[in-house]
């Protein structure tokens, strides 16, 4: 199936031990049960998928997600940025600045 909005979020576990930090061990399962529950009770019009993904080797910067097709990362996750990704991104399609990895080139 293609879908028109597809959030990929990073519950990737590193070994006990491990130098760096990963997205699994912060909250990265309720973050993708948080995606899943609120899009379905919203029943949107559009086909969106809300799934785990291993690492996006951006850990440093916290719980990780990127949704496609626009291919925007975000960083530094909390549980309590669910809705307004949803509501801003998925539903009226802006971007959440505040959240937004920034790239320094």
């Amino acid at each position: 199936m293609v879908y028109d909005k597809h959030i990929f979020i990073c519950t990737n576990q590193r070994a006990e031990g491990a130098f760096r930090k990963s997205c699994g061990e912060a909250h990265g399962m309720e973050v993708v049960d948080a995606f899943k529950k609120k899009l379905k009770a919203l029943e949107l019009p559009i086909k969106i998928r809300a799934q785990k993904t291993g690492c996006l080797d951006i850990c440093d910067s916290g719980q990780t997600i990127v949704i496609y097709p626009e291919g925007v990362f975000y960083v530094g996750v909390e549980l309590c940025d669910v809705d307004e990704i949803i509501n801003e991104h998925i539903i009226n399609d802006r971007i959440v600045e505040r959240l937004i990895l920034k790239v320094v080139r």
